[in-house]
């Protein structure tokens, strides 16, 4: 399987975000590792085309130039479409549309991409196919009534072959996420709903790897992820501040900020 790095994930963020000239940065950060684990090692995606092929379901779409970002190094984006983001007429958005090979559902309405998982997990097992369905939702996501009606149907029809990965970096649009709407401790609410639960570090790509593929996907409740992370990781003056959900980047930010990515390699 090609290995995709959460490294060259993170440089192609940047360096289209600044072509671009557009923000949420920090959010596609965030999320770089839990793809790389993701398209590395876990998904059973090698043709994006394949009908029993894994799905993924970006659920907080303002990360989709992370996913786009995956794409070009699986070699199913060419760098001249790369170079389109955020252009007129162009399918890359700053929301992932399912036009684009290699995107399988349009999202960015936050709250919904669960509901689309559950739909694809429950197809697959009506149709017997051994296709999983992995959704990668936001912990400020976890605010919205919707995704909690997807949790207790997909209990409820005892879906295995549905995973929900949190991304929790705590930071949203206006704030930390305690203090938009307070949901600690996240992970009993989601056990108590009738899901499995497994909790790891967001940045540690081996251990989301091991984590996600210990999941039995075969029999029993459907499982959730708790992936801590931070909003900007790897940017220094980044990390954890709420502007880079929006905010773009000046020449001399960069600069920097792509020296230390440099410096981490």
């Amino acid at each position: 399987m090609d290995t995709v790095s959460a490294t060259a994930i993170k440089r192609i963020v940047l360096e289209q975000s600044k072509r671009a000239n557009v923000g949420h940065i920090g959010s596609c950060l965030s999320v770089a590792h839990i793809l790389a684990a993701l398209y590395s090692g876990v998904l059973n995606v090698a043709d994006p085309d394949a009908e029993d092929r894994d799905r993924f379901i970006l659920s907080k779409g303002h990360a989709a130039l992370s996913l786009y970002a995956v794409l070009r190094l699986k070699g199913w984006l060419e760098d001249e479409q790369l170079n389109t983001f955020c252009g007129d007429g162009t399918l890359l958005n700053v929301h992932p549309e399912h036009e684009l090979r290699g995107i399988d559902f349009t999202t960015g309405s936050l709250g919904h991409g669960l509901s689309i998982g559950a739909g694809a997990a429950l197809a697959a097992q009506l149709q017997k196919s051994a296709r999983r369905a992995f959704v990668l939702v936001s912990d400020a996501e976890c605010n919205e009534g919707s995704l909690w009606e997807a949790i207790m149907f997909a209990a409820s029809r005892k879906l295995s072959n549905l995973v929900a990965i949190v991304d929790l970096n705590g930071r949203q649009a206006l704030g930390h996420t305690r203090d938009i709407i307070d949901l600690h401790p996240m992970a009993e609410r989601w056990r108590a709903f009738g899901w499995d639960v497994a909790k790891v570090d967001g940045h540690d790509t081996n251990a989301l790897t091991t984590c996600l593929n210990g999941i039995d996907t075969s029999q029993g409740p459907p499982t959730v992820m708790m992936a801590n992370t931070t909003l900007g990781h790897g940017v220094s003056y980044m990390e954890g501040l709420v502007k880079w959900h929006y905010w773009p980047m000046s020449d001399e930010e960069y600069t920097q900020a792509l020296a230390e990515l440099d410096g981490q390699e």
